[in-house]
């Protein structure tokens, strides 16, 4: 069995002390795929840092305060990679990847891009870059005999059912036809299976982001980008997805909710 949670922490240091570090000694994941984390290493607690019981890879952002991915395992990883091999993104904290027995398990925070502004034309661009190596990870892992899982903040809704108010995010950054149709390029070229997807096939959302504006979680007006995107292998044997929606708003320690799946052996 293997179940790995991925979450937007919007914040490592700030989740932190809104209640991160009491739902980490809770969780049952073996691996863990933060993004966002906003912090170098040296900046966060020594729990959240290099908790007991975790082996911990932390890819923070060259430019500070932004960005950042971290990947927290139960057993010690085999191999780790940071980046993806792109000049322009590398030292980005946009992506990091670990070996683990039979299986690498990657950690993604997407660009989030802005229409008509240089930020769209850089998701663009990662994207670009991406999709080639998507498919060249799934064609290296399928040669070793090995299945891969991307989880992470995709930063793209892909269909009406991945958001509550799909009208009128159309001419919005995330919900756009050209990443919507790139998302589809993942899944039908590439090889991978979105996976809370193929567990839920008829259900809107499950979301796993509100925006903290007015009361979009109180009234369930969410985005589903956050995604566990694996290879057919591993996806055949996920046996249940879960959003850790909290309780209350109170209760949230981000605006996004960890997506937890389980993967039978």
């Amino acid at each position: 069995m293997l179940t790995v949670t991925s979450v937007n922490v919007n914040g490592l240091r700030a989740a932190a002390k809104k209640g991160f570090v009491p739902w980490l000694a809770r969780t049952a994941a073996d691996v863990l795929c933060l993004q966002e984390v906003r912090a170098e290493p040296g900046q966060l607690p020594a729990e959240v840092r290099e908790p007991e019981g975790w082996h911990t890879v932390h890819a923070p952002a060259e430019a500070k305060g932004r960005a950042g991915v971290s990947l927290y395992s139960r057993r010690e990883p085999d191999r780790v990679r940071i980046g993806f091999g792109s000049t322009e993104f590398d030292a980005s904290g946009r992506y990091a990847e670990i070996d683990l027995p039979g299986v690498t398990v990657a950690s993604l925070y997407l660009p989030s891009g802005e229409v008509a502004t240089p930020r769209q034309d850089e998701k663009y661009r990662f994207m670009a870059e991406f999709l080639v190596y998507l498919g060249e990870l799934r064609e290296r892992a399928a040669a070793d005999g090995r299945e891969v899982l991307v989880c992470g903040d995709w930063n793209i809704a892909h269909q009406e059912a991945d958001l509550r108010n799909w009208r009128g995010n159309r001419k919005n950054s995330g919900f756009l036809p050209e990443e919507r149709a790139w998302l589809s390029r993942v899944y039908e070229e590439t090889g991978y299976v979105d996976v809370v997807r193929a567990l839920h096939p008829d259900q809107e959302g499950p979301y796993s982001w509100w925006s903290y504006r007015g009361r979009a979680f109180d009234n369930d007006t969410g985005w589903r980008i956050d995604y566990h995107a694996a290879t057919g292998g591993l996806a055949a044997r996920a046996l249940k997805a879960v959003v850790e929606r909290a309780a209350s708003h109170d209760e949230r320690w981000s605006d996004h909710a960890p997506v937890t799946v389980t993967y039978g052996p």
